[in-house]
């Protein structure tokens, strides 16, 4: 039975179960395994991400736009259907119904926030205020 509530520790649990099904996936593994050199440390800022989106912690400091940027080339919007894909299985299986469909949603906000910054815009117009206001619509 799921009955895990969105606390710190259980999404701890959450992003350490995920991402180990994203290092294992066929398609989003080899991005992510080639991008990330260090998965304690990214495993510990994506929890703080998470933190900071479902318990307004404000603990997360990154910058999602840019770091995702960097992969452009390799990143497809058919890339993020298969992150959501797994996102929902994983939240299904771990979450109970209600935490789960609020993890969903938020997932699907951030990965149209992210999509819209990486593929949608015009280079000229991808200014750091831009960038801002998609960060902060992601993590909304």
């Amino acid at each position: 039975m799921k009955t895990e509530q969105i606390d710190d520790q259980s999404l701890r649990r959450l992003v350490e179960a995920f991402y180990a099904r994203v290092r294992t996936d066929d398609e989003l593994g080899p991005i992510f395994n080639d991008a990330i050199s260090g998965w304690p440390e990214h495993l510990d800022k994506l929890t703080d991400f998470w933190s900071s989106v479902m318990l307004t912690t404000g603990r997360y400091k990154g910058q999602p736009v840019p770091a995702h940027m960097k992969h452009r080339t390799r990143i497809t919007p058919e890339l993020f259907e298969r992150w959501l894909s797994l996102w929902t299985e994983t939240t299904d299986t771990m979450m109970e119904p209600t935490a789960a469909k609020s993890l969903q949603d938020k997932a699907r906000r951030i990965a149209q926030s992210l999509q819209l910054a990486m593929f949608f815009r015009i280079e000229a117009e991808c200014t750091t205020s831009n960038r801002a206001e998609a960060e902060k619509a992601a993590a909304q």
